[in-house]
């Protein structure tokens, strides 16, 4: 499996990379830049400085390392990889206006889920009052779809809620944002992982492969200049 690489805002690249290539990663990240100089591993961030002046950055998922081990020299990440390598059942909210995928996985296979898509006009160049007749027609459709997702995420996660280590999302921020204004389900999607899945519209392939990448680390770089 490929690693999927974004660019940062003011330069850098973020990595993702899967538990259990985790380790070999920062090996070669070593390598490439003339060696490890230190690590600090704190329970929010594992930052890994090289000997060149390149840094990897990870924001740690799920809740945090419980004993981070501080200060140290060299390659020292052995709280990271015991942390992103625990088995953990997650919530998967996928969902852009006109189609949702709403899963649970666990170690990133999908257990149950729900997928449905709804007909969301696309935009128009239109003027006058047609653009306006248009505009509040596909406004309709658009919370209409972002209704049904709500019920299915209710539905289908706020009966294991409890049982749920995490919850990661993915979509169009937008849609989330709406989807968020659901009391019933405010709260659990307040809390969940701060990164968000750049997804096509959710089908259940598209969740599937979501929940392989709701588990990986995303690894921030950046060389020296």
């Amino acid at each position: 499996m490929s690693s999927r690489v974004r660019q940062l805002p003011g330069g850098g690249r973020a990595v993702e990379v899967e538990p259990n290539r985790l380790a070999g990663w920062f090996e070669r990240f070593g390598r490439r830049h003339e060696g490890v100089a230190r690590t600090s591993e704190a329970a929010d961030v594992v930052r890994v400085s090289a000997v060149d002046g390149a840094e990897a950055v990870v924001r740690v998922p799920f809740g945090g390392l419980a004993e981070p081990g501080g200060e140290a020299e060299g390659l020292a990440i052995s709280g990271l990889l015991e942390h992103v390598s625990r088995s953990r059942r997650l919530g998967l909210v996928l969902v852009r206006h006109g189609a949702h995928s709403i899963g649970v996985v666990r170690d990133g296979e999908v257990v149950s889920s729900t997928t449905d898509r709804h007909y969301v006009q696309g935009r128009t160049k239109a003027g006058g009052w047609s653009q306006k007749r248009y505009a509040r027609r596909r406004a309709g459709q658009s919370r209409k779809a972002v209704s049904s997702a709500a019920e299915a995420a209710a539905e289908l996660l706020l009966p294991v809620r409890r049982e749920l280590d995490g919850v990661v999302l993915g979509g169009d921020r937008a849609a989330l944002d709406e989807l968020t204004a659901d009391p019933r389900l405010a709260g659990m999607l307040a809390a969940a992982e701060p990164r968000v899945l750049d997804v096509p519209e959710p089908r259940l392939a598209v969740l599937r492969e979501a929940a392989g990448r709701a588990v990986s680390v995303e690894v921030e770089v950046r060389e020296p200049q």
